[in-house]
């Protein structure tokens, strides 16, 4: 008998142990998530934004960076661009203009630190301080704006989105996305239109076995990111994000004083519909 008990002993605990990292995926994400925010922790990511059209994928920027956290969520983010192809006649002109060879954006609070990109900094400087400044630069309006490491954002995310094991497939429109992420509602200088917030766009979203945000694939629509040249209607915009290394060490810290040029608040324009 006591042979009996043991083995059900056994087997009970390897049950157990199996299936950790089943209940730790189908535990709740947002809390997950908010179990991260500790000074000094954060995530890692890399993303990737690809012109789809009928006639083919043209892969056009990749990023890599980082989120810093502290108690109540990010502090601070550290986000590099670059241009991955010569051809750009695949890229919508509505978004070409904002893309450049390769920029930085360092962000601590509200202050954003700009490394390239369309604004020069003065003589002598090689950073742009923008108080109140976007989350990634010019190019993050082509990247991903959808900031799973944001609990409102992801619980938008979780609750609009159908689950299939641990993935969450959906849609939401910009409106709904910019009333719950302030990412995305600093993403550019120029405002979102009322046209634009009517437009929705697509997601998948997997968390890994943590239950915390392992990869995201966005798909924007025309109407925000494709312009409206004939015989492009079909042409889309998806960016795939990776994340990594939740709860690692990350310290983001400003650029020194003495190579920032500081070029003062600038207040949000209107898009005026559409972005040509």
């Amino acid at each position: 008998m006591k042979r009996v008990i043991a083995g059900i002993a056994a087997a009970t605990v390897a049950m157990s142990v199996a299936a950790a990292p089943v209940q730790a995926a189908s535990a709740d994400p947002v809390t997950a998530l908010k179990s991260q925010f500790v000074a000094g922790k954060g995530v890692k990511f890399t993303d990737v934004t690809t012109v789809v059209e009928f006639a083919g994928n043209t892969t056009f920027l990749k990023r890599t960076g980082s989120f810093q956290f502290g108690r109540a969520g990010i502090v601070a983010s550290d986000v590099t661009t670059k241009v991955t192809t010569d051809d750009t006649s695949w890229v919508p002109k509505s978004l070409l203009w904002m893309v450049t060879d390769s920029d930085r954006t360092i962000r601590i609070g509200t202050d954003s630190y700009y490394f390239g990109g369309l604004w020069e900094p003065p003589k002598g400087k090689t950073w742009i301080k923008h108080p109140n400044g976007m989350t990634a630069g010019w190019s993050g309006w082509c990247s991903q704006l959808v900031n799973v490491a944001e609990p409102a954002t992801l619980k938008a995310l979780i609750t609009k989105g159908k689950r299939t094991g641990r993935t969450y497939s959906g849609a939401i429109s910009f409106g709904a996305l910019e009333k719950v992420s302030p990412w995305l509602r600093n993403a550019n200088v120029i405002k979102i239109s009322k046209e634009q917030k009517a437009a929705v766009l697509r997601f998948t979203l997997t968390l890994g076995t943590n239950g915390l945000p392992q990869r995201l694939v966005t798909v924007y629509p025309q109407r925000t990111h494709g312009g409206t040249v004939a015989g492009r209607e079909d042409r889309r915009l998806s960016v795939e994000t990776h994340y990594t290394g939740w709860g690692s060490r990350v310290s983001i810290k400003a650029p020194a004083a003495s190579e920032v040029g500081n070029m003062g608040k600038r207040e949000p324009v209107d898009r005026g519909g559409g972005r040509g």
